[in-house]
């Protein structure tokens, strides 16, 4: 009875460099051609590339499904203090 809280796993798919699924996303922080950053169940991801487009979005299942030519994936930890504030300040620019 206890046992009501669900966790969520956070699982990366790719396909070919072409097609990415991930579950575990909290929330789409932004969003545009060339990157991604979603916020996860381990923490802010990044995501680079060109011409990405948003395949699918299921938010109540935590689910992201993302299209395109894809260069990178990067987590950005916020334990490093100024280091990742420095690299949110060119995420923003």
């Amino acid at each position: 009875m206890g046992r009501d809280r669900k966790v969520k796993e956070h699982n990366i798919t790719m396909r070919g460099r072409k097609h990415l699924d991930i579950t575990g996303v909290k929330q789409v922080e932004s969003f545009d051609n060339e990157e991604f950053l979603l916020e996860t169940e381990l923490g802010f991801l990044a995501i680079r590339g060109h011409n990405l487009h948003m395949k699918n979005l299921d938010v109540d299942q935590g689910i992201v499904s993302i299209e395109g030519k894809i260069y990178d994936l990067v987590y950005l930890d916020q334990q490093q203090g100024d280091k990742s504030k420095g690299f949110f300040g060119k995420l923003f620019k």
